[in-house]
């Protein structure tokens, strides 16, 4: 079963930079949930790897972060998705961890957890971390334009080994690129 690793801010849910700290505040991006249900129906294996500072940051607590996931299982399961796993890191980003995304130990956890090896995986995210990790364990980085894509996608092509990085407007149309088998996105104009 192939396995996909998606970034959860800005890639499934609307993103924001005081941070997402209740299950009220997740609210799916359009077409994001229809898009995993979509993976999942093409015998994709997905999983989620998330920065979630907001623990460590006193902003939200683990029981809390349980209930947004609980929340994003339940509303994938309204249309046939499902998730094989939720990976996050709660750390601090000066915790000096090796599971805080662009580190890769978050991806390794997956790894490990799945018993598979991450090269070519297909890593979404909206963020130059989720580029780096990915680049990290040789798996393949996908850069969308929700979230923080935007000014990620601004500084791409400064990024070493990054400058050519599809991009896809959103979760929906890079998943549309895989299944398809033109995962080639749009240039980084």
């Amino acid at each position: 079963m192939p396995l996909i690793i998606l970034d959860r801010d800005g890639v499934i849910n609307k993103d924001s930079d005081d941070f997402i700290k209740s299950p009220q505040e997740f609210i799916p991006l359009p077409g994001s949930l229809e898009a995993i249900a979509r993976l999942n129906a093409a015998g994709y294996c997905v999983v989620v790897a998330t920065n979630q500072s907001g623990v460590a940051r006193g902003l939200f607590d683990l029981q809390t972060l349980d209930a947004m996931h609980h929340k994003l299982e339940k509303l994938l399961a309204a249309v046939g998705g499902h998730l094989e796993g939720i990976f996050y890191c709660p750390h601090a980003p000066d915790a000096g961890c090796d599971c805080r995304k662009p580190k890769p130990g978050l991806l390794q956890q997956i790894s490990h957890k799945l018993e598979t090896e991450l090269g070519g995986v297909p890593v979404i995210g909206d963020s130059l971390r989720d580029l780096r990790s990915a680049q990290a364990v040789g798996a393949t980085p996908i850069l969308v334009r929700t979230g923080k894509g935007e000014r990620s996608l601004a500084q791409l092509a400064k990024e070493p080994g990054l400058a050519n990085v599809p991009v896809f407007d959103d979760l929906a149309e890079a998943v549309d690129a895989l299944l398809t088998g033109t995962l080639t996105g749009k240039t980084n104009d």
